[in-house]
């Protein structure tokens, strides 16, 4: 998720933990930084664009290696506020909004590998998108009630219940997302087409409209279905994978990673001679978040250059407008497509 969310549900869970025991603004603003820890390996350049995105959400996510940290950030902050005796409470809010953070992001379709260093298998449900409004919006009431109501009482259980509201909308989108891929393979099936291998994201800003993608050898294919549209079939529209150009390059180090890293949702194409890989899960035809230029075709002792990325980003009006009209159940097709 965006590292707004994630401070605030940091900031959320430490007041929560927390509770009467300290000022509630110093657990917001304790666990608002907890929460924001593990995003900072943004901050490293590992010299190449694909390595950079497949090195995101590494370590840094790391159940253990977050639950490990968590012991002396809370005996720093415990004596910054002359709280030893409250080492252990600290621990457990700082802990939890560490933690915290790798779980949120593992409900987006991006990766997180949150079982390193034993594995570098990137995880993701795939059942929120990365800004999500309905999400976040209670975690901030829920902060600002701490921050700002003078009844503790009151501004805990304001927060208590934000915390409650926000966790049923994750649950809430897994639930929509069963139910969206029950429906995307149905349709499939009365259409000829494969489902074995199927993406079922969320569209921007909601759960109420979702993207499908089905792999099928050269093409894919990509759908949209809104809540709204009750149980109308979906309708989906082929294109090029570049399945041949990839198996003619499947030893390049570059498209190796990138297929792994997306498991198999990607596309390749031959740009002037040039390879160009893109990942299928974030974006929506044709505009891509990470689409990347890997040079030519490598040759027998050839070293792979550095990759230059090459994103597209949609027109956000155009895009918003869309969305809005797919949200009432209007079949209208995606900006840029045919």
């Amino acid at each position: 998720m965006d590292s707004v969310t994630q401070v605030l549900l940091g900031a959320s869970i430490g007041v929560a933990v927390m509770g009467r025991r300290t000022a509630l603004w110093k657990s917001a603003l304790w666990g608002g930084v907890a929460g924001l820890l593990p995003d900072l390996d943004v901050l490293l350049d590992h010299g190449d664009p694909i390595l950079n995105m497949i090195r995101h959400r590494a370590e840094t996510h790391a159940l253990l290696l977050l639950t490990l940290f968590a012991f002396p950030m809370a005996w720093v902050v415990s004596r910054i506020h002359n709280q030893a005796r409250l080492y252990g409470r600290w621990w457990w809010a700082l802990w939890l909004a560490l933690v915290t953070h790798p779980l949120l992001d593992l409900m987006t379709i991006y990766g997180t590998q949150v079982f390193q260093p034993f594995t570098d298998e990137a995880y993701g449900l795939g059942s929120m998108f990365i800004i999500d409004p309905a999400y976040s919006l209670p975690l901030l009431v829920g902060v600002v009630a701490a921050c700002r109501v003078q009844n503790v009482g009151r501004a805990l259980r304001i927060n208590a219940w934000a915390l409650t509201l926000s966790t049923a909308y994750l649950a809430w989108s897994a639930l929509a997302q069963w139910g969206v891929t029950q429906h995307a393979r149905q349709s499939l099936q009365e259409q000829g087409l494969p489902s074995q291998q199927l993406l079922v994201t969320p569209a921007p800003l909601s759960t109420w409209v979702w993207r499908v993608v089905a792999i099928d050898g050269e093409r894919f294919h990509e759908g949209f279905y809104a809540l709204m549209d009750g149980g109308r079939a979906m309708r989906f529209v082929a294109h090029d994978r570049g399945g041949a150009l990839a198996e003619q390059n499947a030893g390049h180090p570059q498209l190796q990673r990138l297929a792994r890293f997306t498991d198999g949702f990607y596309k390749v194409a031959d740009a002037n001679g040039r390879l160009v890989i893109t990942d299928l899960r974030m974006g929506q035809e044709p505009a891509y978040v990470f689409s990347f230029d890997i040079g030519a075709p490598l040759q027998a002792g050839q070293t792979h250059p550095v990759a230059q990325q090459q994103s597209r980003r949609m027109d956000v009006g155009a895009g918003l407008t869309w969305l809005g009209q797919r949200m009432l159940g209007r079949d209208v097709p995606p900006p840029g497509g045919p």
